[in-house]
This record gives C-alpha cells, structure tokens and sequence, in this order.
C-alpha cells in the first residue's frame, strides 16, 4: 500500500496552524489560543479532500533558537524540524498583519534544505489593513525576493479563522505534491535542454569548452532530480544552472516544487 502524502503545516509561533487545521478538519482537534507555542505536539490528522487522502501534520511554532528558553519548546522546534523532513509538502503560513520577518525566512530555509514542495499562505488576510491589489502584489514581490533565487511557487491570501480561501490552500497543495512526482522522457527532456544549451552554451574557462553531452531524470527519487553528463562538470557555474533550472521550469510545471541539478563527467 502506497503511503499516503503529508502536508505539514509550518509557520511562526502563533502564525494561525491550529486555526488551518481546525478549518480544515471542522472540529477541534488542536487547542487555539493566543498563547505562541500552545501545540506542544505534531499531530497528524488524516484527511479525505477532494477525492484525495492525506495526512495533515499540525507543528508546534518555530521560533528563534535565543527565544527557547523551556527543554518543551525547544522539542517542538525539534519537532516541526522534523515534520518538514518527514513531509511532502509544507504549507508555509506568515502572519499577515506582521509581514515577512526574518523568522520565516529561516523556516523557508529548512523547507528548501529538505527539497519539500512548497506553498505560502498568507493567513489573517480577513484582519489585514490594506487589502488593495497594490498591497498584494508589493506582499507577493517581498515574499519571493526573501526567498530567491527560489521564486516558483505558490502564494495565497486568505483566512483560517474565516476559512477565505483554504479549500484552495489544499488544492494548491495536492497540485505541488502531483508536480514533484512528474517523470519527464529523456527524449523529450533533451529536445527541449540541447536546443537551449545550443542558444546559450556554458561559458568556456581557462580557454577549455564545457560540452553538456545529455541529460536524464534520476528515476524513483522523492524529488525531481535532473543529471547533466558533461565532460568539465566541475566548471558549470552557478548563473548557468540557473539558466538550465529556468528553462526546465519554462517547459514543464514544478510549480512549488524544489528541484535537484547534478552534474557528473561523461
């Protein structure tokens, strides 16, 4: 029996878990209170949406390691460390009457060194000052500049306590979870990666060309994985792998989906 995927849910002390959860599952699963780091423990919920069964996986706040005075709260971040490792997808909640703070960023950072599919809420839309479309697009600009160079992924508005837009959160979520599980053909993948290092070859170094002979999806990994086999693998610099990343993401939708590039000698 295939293991059924797991969203965690993640996000500061206070960010609104509980709160998606409950919305979500329609009953009180989680204690809510205003007090940060009341969920001491992950709790996995089993879910049926959408035709689509899952665990969702409620964490306890991170917070900055200077604010963890208890042994308890430094097991919840432990914790919540853990559901991000243990997860497919985490659904990244930032408070926004507070913006983007450095503690998010910091989440961020251990969701991209997992390589888990990603999704942004927005929570507290409902109580949010300036809703105009000006604001959501300067939010939105913020969010993926404190985030890059991994910009490809979903940001949603909404509400955990009004429930505006969580039904959408989920979809998002199945939608990530699907593109991390895309398998492309190595026929297709290079018609599409030759024309496009024929467009823009790798920079030669030391007067020596770096010729990227073909490329393959590593088969049966957790997250798409793409091998170049080149002759010079160690001279392939960082701006070109970006180059080779984007257009990858140009062809086939890794929306949300954090991706490996390796390159090996052929």
């Amino acid at each position: 029996e295939e293991e059924l995927p797991r969203f965690a849910i993640v996000g500061r002390p206070n960010a609104g878990k509980s709160s998606l959860v409950n919305s979500l599952m329609d009953e009180q699963r989680n204690i809510v209170t205003d007090i940060a780091g009341t969920t001491r423990d992950s709790i996995y919920s089993r879910y049926n949406k959408f035709g689509f069964d899952f665990y969702l996986v409620d964490t306890a706040g991170i917070r900055k390691k200077n604010k963890v005075n208890e042994d308890i709260e430094y097991y919840s971040v432990l914790r919540s460390i853990r559901a991000i490792e243990n997860s497919d997808v985490c659904i990244l909640l930032i408070d926004a009457t507070r913006g983007i703070e450095a503690q998010d960023v910091n989440i961020f950072s251990i969701i991209q060194k997992n390589r888990k599919g990603l999704v942004v809420l927005v929570n507290k839309w409902d109580v949010a000052q300036n809703k105009t479309q000006q604001s959501i697009d300067h939010f939105e600009a913020t969010i993926r500049e404190r985030f890059a160079p991994f910009t490809d992924f979903p940001i949603i508005f909404g509400s955990a306590l009004t429930k505006q837009r969580i039904h959408k959160v989920l979809q998002t979520a199945i939608d990530v979870y699907n593109n991390r599980r895309i398998v492309i053909p190595t026929s297709q993948l290079n018609n599409v990666m030759q024309a496009a290092i024929q467009a823009y070859p790798p920079p030669a170094v030391k007067g020596k060309y770096v010729k990227i002979k073909y490329v393959t999806m590593l088969k049966g990994a957790h997250v798409p994985t793409f091998i170049f086999f080149c002759n010079l693998p160690q001279w392939i610099r960082d701006p070109y792998k970006r180059y080779l990343e984007n257009k990858i993401r140009e062809n086939w939708n890794l929306h949300g989906t954090i991706i490996n590039l390796f390159f090996r000698e052929k």
